[in-house]
């Protein structure tokens, strides 16, 4: 097991790709802080898998909007653990609407929590790695902040190229430090959040053909394929990829016609 006596937070992790995440290194070896906002159930369950695989579980409700909740979350952390060796940036939100129907209120919350937390959270991790000799963020991003996906995604993208941004500028500064920072970037990843988006529910099932009708690969990713490539991020193999956005999306990006 590569993460045997390691600890990982991974914000968002109720549900979707960060439970996909947590569990994934959890059968790797490492102990799980598990994050999550408004529904503690799904967190609940994650745990309780996380702990039959023989691993411990902390579960921690946190805005990750709210920078005091992110430091008391970080504060928790160091009380039960005393160090951290991963931190998986996978929590977001936003308002979704196009551009032109945003309003002050869904740019400040979907920034907020998807792009700002990310800078100071990683601020926190970085001093928690330093005394155990390094370790690893991997941010979670997508291919909405490299190009047009969706109308509504419009700040959801915004904030999704800023932490691509971060990304490089994180992966420049602590390098030295042996924390090393890169983001992943997947394709459609058919989980309960695209219900969220109009173009999807009205789309259904033809949306999801449409989709796959244009990857090269013929099919979409799953969580569990974006938990192995957010892993292998984390393991000394991958030490000389340094603030860069994997894209994983079957080749949809390509514009193969």
């Amino acid at each position: 097991m590569q993460f045997e006596n390691k600890v990982a937070l991974v914000t968002g992790s109720g549900r979707g790709i960060g439970k996909a995440i947590a569990l994934h290194f959890a059968e790797q070896g490492a102990d799980i802080v598990i994050n999550y906002f408004r529904n503690r159930e799904p967190a609940e369950e994650t745990a309780k898998l996380v702990e039959q695989l023989g691993r411990k579980a902390l579960i921690v409700r946190a805005n990750m909007g709210d920078l005091d909740a992110v430091n008391a979350m970080f504060d928790q952390v160091q009380e039960t653990f005393s160090g951290l060796d991963f931190y998986i940036h996978s929590a977001a939100s936003g308002y979704n609407r196009p551009a032109m129907e945003q309003k002050p209120k869904g740019w400040e919350w979907t920034m907020n929590i998807n792009a700002r937390s990310l800078l100071f959270a990683a601020q926190r991790a970085a001093e928690m790695m330093i005394p155990r000799g390094g370790g690893a963020i991997v941010s979670l991003s997508s291919m909405g902040g490299q190009r047009v996906m969706m109308p509504e995604y419009s700040v959801v993208g915004v904030s999704k190229a800023a932490i691509e941004t971060l990304t490089r500028y994180l992966g420049a500064e602590l390098a030295s430090q042996n924390i090393i920072v890169n983001a992943v970037a997947p394709g459609i990843i058919k989980t309960n959040a695209l219900e969220k988006f109009e173009i999807v529910r009205e789309g259904g099932d033809e949306f999801f053909e449409r989709m796959v009708d244009n990857t090269p690969l013929g099919r979409l990713g799953t969580p569990e394929e974006v938990a192995e490539v957010v892993a292998f991020l984390c393991t000394p193999a991958a030490r000389l990829i340094v603030g860069q956005t994997i894209v994983m999306d079957g080749g949809h990006s390509l514009g193969v016609p």
